[in-house]
């Protein structure tokens, strides 16, 4: 694995957390819509990320991360009775999302600083990189 690689591998560490905050973002956008039905109901969603392996060279490395897909949870919907809602169904309930605020808030730290240390070590790699020019002098 060659010091370029981190510039790779980095760049696809960013890629896939900048996708977990856009996801989580929309979390938190629909965390108080309202629907009158289930079906409609807006739905919390996550990344799904996996390895990428090394197709070119001879043994099985990783080279990064991807999105494999968002998958929506399965976390039972909040039903509420609110008659005087005018979303409201015919039985006077009214349907939320299953978005929870704190594991989101969580999600986006933890994909903040996931973000922010991939940067770091891209910075890190490209120092190492100007040093190493710097040797011939």
């Amino acid at each position: 694995m060659s010091l370029f690689s981190v510039f790779d591998i980095s760049g696809s560490a960013l890629q896939a957390q900048s996708v977990r905050m856009n996801t989580t973002s929309s979390n938190l956008a629909n965390v108080n819509s309202v629907s009158s039905s289930i079906s409609k109901t807006y739905r919390a969603r996550h990344p799904v990320f996996q390895q990428l392996k090394d197709s070119f060279g001879e043994d099985d490395t990783n080279v990064g991360v991807q999105v494999a897909g968002i998958v929506e949870s399965k976390a039972p919907l909040r039903k509420e009775y609110n008659p005087d809602h005018p979303m409201a169904d015919a039985q006077g309930y009214i349907f939320m999302p299953n978005v929870n605020v704190a594991e989101e808030m969580a999600n986006m730290i933890s994909a903040s600083r996931s973000y922010q240390t991939n940067v770091e070590v891209m910075n890190s790699a490209k120092q190492m990189l100007m040093r190493t020019l710097t040797l011939g002098q």
